[in-house]
């Protein structure tokens, strides 16, 4: 048998012949098609005659074509519609003829105005996989309100969890993660999507709703003690609330450390000769740690601010408890690991020049998602695309 590492991979990836028709904008429909494009799918990504309003934000090199527009871009075709007129909307039902996938997070109140809703959608081509991703589900009191970023961070709790975690106030984690978490289920829901048409033939809709994937992410950690009736303890993951889990300050810096499992413990404690808390009983074992978390945060604390960073390093590498220096954005860039696995790649954009990017993090093996199609200019693809559906651009 021949073993399948060693075939060369096909040109495109796992995806490789589906049409994904993209009406979304900002950035969490954009990561959501930019992962299917990753990965061999035909993004066509329709835009208003005035473009994603991502394509203006940052500091780009012509207007347009901002960093957070070329990220979240790459491996899509740009094709520039007015769906509010009577061409756009007929080119629009054209596209959707041929495609496998509709994505799009307009609000439903939007979309139906634009005849794309999924029974609409559904009689132009019954095989589509319909996919729309928005801020709140259709049957409750919040259905067809706007929602961002940090309106959902702030709805699911996340704000008020840094609060209780140790910071003066509420604050949103800066990272746009309810639309890149979002983004990620609503990715997988159309893989699967595709999966079960394979075994079936049918299409199907999803609805991917902000507030509630975020509300699942949430409390999968922090439901704690709420999850049972009668409550056995209160809400909030003790460990990931305590005000001690930061990176620990040494004599020279900081580093990241996470001395978690009874064997770790063991090994620290013998190494920095306390023989006398490898019997205490709170630090016996993972329950107890929990209950005396802030404790523990306490002296680890205490303990590693007596020595440098490289001194720390060195220790935990040797007796093999988890632990790396303490990055910042700029120094990320030149982290060795990332340097080792290829993580970066300078490319050539036809317009903006020499760019820094990255590709799909996953690795396969018996398909090529090496490849990085640059983002978009704004309508670069309007008439090839429409010569594909035997229309001529008007």
């Amino acid at each position: 048998m021949t073993n399948p590492s060693n075939q060369a991979a096909p040109a495109g990836g796992p995806l490789a012949g589906v049409r994904v028709i993209d009406l979304s904008a900002v950035l969490m429909g954009p990561y959501a098609t930019q992962i299917l494009g990753d990965h061999g799918a035909d993004v066509v990504k329709i835009e208003s005659p005035e473009g994603d309003s991502t394509r203006w934000i940052g500091p780009g090199r012509h207007p347009g074509m901002g960093p957070l527009f070329l990220h979240l871009n790459r491996n899509k075709r740009s094709v520039a519609l007015d769906l509010k007129t009577p061409q756009g909307a007929a080119a629009m039902r054209r596209l959707i003829e041929g495609a496998d996938v509709f994505v799009h997070n307009l609000r439903p109140a939007s979309i139906t105005r634009l005849g794309l809703d999924y029974e609409s959608v559904l009689a132009i081509n019954p095989r589509i996989i319909w996919c729309g991703v928005y801020g709140y589900g259709e049957d409750g009191p919040y259905a067809g309100r706007p929602a961002y970023d940090d309106l959902i961070q702030g709805a699911v709790g996340i704000a008020d969890l840094q609060q209780r975690s140790g910071a003066s106030e509420p604050r949103y984690v800066p990272l746009t993660i309810a639309d890149r978490m979002v983004g990620l289920h609503a990715a997988h829901s159309v893989a699967m999507a595709l999966y079960g048409r394979e075994r079936t033939g049918r299409g199907c809709r999803i609805d991917v709703p902000m507030f509630e994937t975020m509300a699942s992410v949430v409390l999968s950690d922090h439901l704690y003690g709420r999850t049972f009736e009668p409550p056995s303890g209160d809400a909030g993951y003790a460990r990931l609330l305590s005000p001690g889990r930061r990176p620990y300050e040494t004599s020279d810096g900081h580093i990241c450390a996470l001395v978690y499992n009874d064997g770790h413990w063991q090994r620290f404690l013998r190494a920095i000769e306390r023989d006398d808390l490898r019997i205490d009983p709170r630090f016996a074992d993972l329950s107890s740690r929990t209950r005396h978390i802030d404790e523990v945060y306490g002296f680890l604390g205490q303990t590693l601010r007596g020595q440098s960073s490289a001194h720390w390093l060195a220790l935990f590498e040797r007796i093999d408890v988890p632990a790396v220096p303490l990055n910042s954005i700029e120094s990320l860039l030149d982290d060795p690991h990332l340097a080792a696995v290829g993580f970066f790649r300078q490319v050539e954009h036809p317009s903006e020049g020499t760019m820094r990017t990255f590709g799909a993090p996953a690795r396969w093996v018996g398909y090529d998602v090496s490849q990085l199609a640059p983002a978009p200019r704004l309508g670069e693809h309007t008439e090839s695309v429409l010569r594909e559906c035997g229309l001529e651009p008007g």
